[in-house]
């Protein structure tokens, strides 16, 4: 069925609001409402990877946990990609509204600002969207777990496969925010550890840039192997799609890519490209039961692995409520995300898994490469597996990461 949403204009700031999965009335007296803010970009570079899907995929987890004893609202808003925006709905959805728990923000910059609001007030965030590693490293909280992927886990595993073959020497493109910083330095460390190069870089100001041109032919005449392009969503899309104009000969290494960026490009564009991606709809029979659901809502659209984070960590969230009891539950969110960390997880999206101390949730990570357009069955039908790196090998090690909630 698909879900209605009712948007207020406030201060040129998009919110939805819906309540969802209402319990008999004895239930709902008993144990107070639990709210959860999905806080997104509904609007810029990262909507297709995130935004409305991301809607839908905390939706989706909430009816499909129906009748655990406490009633659950969805609330949504756009955050522009501004850090200040960010925090100031964080701040109005904790004092003002009743928020107990933030989820998805696809933004490193927004993220960690949310993450800091979120331990200053004693609630949770739920990073599905996020990808810079120092959620979990040096600007981990207790009140903060983070999901699906990081720079970290990018790094290794495309940075890593493109060295091995042969890409020994790399120029970057990178956006000029923590992700893209974050994404570089990350892949730079595996590239010199592997015994390649990086003979240079440039950071272009985002958001807002659409013209890649200037950066390209920058890149072409270092004469590099390697173009190296730490950016997401839109800006990827551009980048690659002016890279075959421009007739770059480089080997393109899209070092944070997403189904629907792939589905923007067409085959024809984005053939051969090797990409690190944690979820993929046709991976299993789990995936795919996850995604025909969510397509049922969301008509044309596969899930991204940013839309599945958002279901998993919603639904393991809402697991621990109910272990807890929603009354106790909200009275602290450090106190939720121990019990988080203490529970194993398991859904559909990753299978099992577990939440480290530092807040990384730990899964495998998928090695993958573009299909040909022969090799195609059809729409959505994008990616063949390379490798796959095991869920205690994917993410950085708990002793590398300088979180301090890891004791020496």
């Amino acid at each position: 069925m698909n879900l209605t949403r009712r948007t207020v204009t406030l201060g040129g700031l998009a919110t939805a609001a819906a309540a969802t999965a209402p319990l008999h009335a004895s239930q709902a007296q008993a144990e107070p409402a639990i709210k959860i803010g999905v806080l997104t970009d509904m609007s810029g570079p990262y909507r297709d990877l995130a935004g409305p899907g991301a809607e839908v995929a905390a939706h989706q987890a909430v009816q499909e946990f129906a009748a655990k004893g406490f009633k659950v609202d969805v609330v949504v808003a756009d955050h522009l990609n501004k850090p200040d925006v960010g925090t100031t709905i964080a701040r109005q959805w904790f004092d003002r509204d009743g928020v107990d728990v933030i989820v998805e923000v696809a933004n490193s910059g927004v993220s960690l600002a949310v993450s800091a609001v979120a331990k200053e007030k004693n609630k949770i965030f739920l990073g599905s969207g996020a990808a810079t590693s120092d959620l979990t490293g040096k600007s981990c909280n207790a009140n903060t777990v983070h999901w699906v992927y990081d720079t970290y886990m990018l790094a290794k595993s495309t940075g890593g496969a493109m060295v091995k073959a042969g890409g020994d020497s790399w120029y970057f493109i990178t956006a000029d925010y923590a992700f893209g910083h974050a994404l570089q330095r990350d892949t730079t460390g595996f590239i010199t550890a592997a015994g390649g190069k990086v003979v240079g870089s440039v950071a272009y100001p985002f958001p807002g840039t659409s013209d890649f041109s200037s950066y390209l032919i920058q890149a072409q005449a270092s004469g590099a192997k390697v173009l190296g392009i730490a950016n997401a969503g839109a800006d990827t899309i551009n980048t690659i799609k002016q890279a075959k104009e421009f007739g770059i000969k480089m080997r393109l290494a899209g070092l944070l890519m997403f189904l629907t960026d792939i589905h923007s490009l067409g085959l024809d564009v984005a053939q051969g490209i090797a990409l690190t991606d944690a979820f993929y709809w046709d991976m299993n029979k789990g995936t795919r039961a996850f995604s025909d659901r969510f397509i049922a809502k969301m008509p044309g659209v596969r899930p991204t692995m940013v839309h599945a984070g958002v279901y998993s960590s919603s639904l393991h969230y809402l697991k621990t409520v109910t272990a807890m009891g929603a009354a106790q539950a909200k009275q602290s969110g450090a106190a939720t995300v121990a019990r988080m960390k203490a529970m194993p997880t398991n859904d559909e999206c990753f299978g099992k898994g577990s939440i480290r101390i530092d807040g990384r949730c730990i899964h495998p990570s998928y090695l993958w490469e573009v299909k040909k357009p022969s090799e195609s069955k059809g729409p959505w039908d994008y990616y063949k597996l390379l490798g796959t790196t095991p869920a205690d090998e994917a993410f950085r090690p708990l002793d590398e990461g300088g979180c301090p909630l890891v004791k020496a």
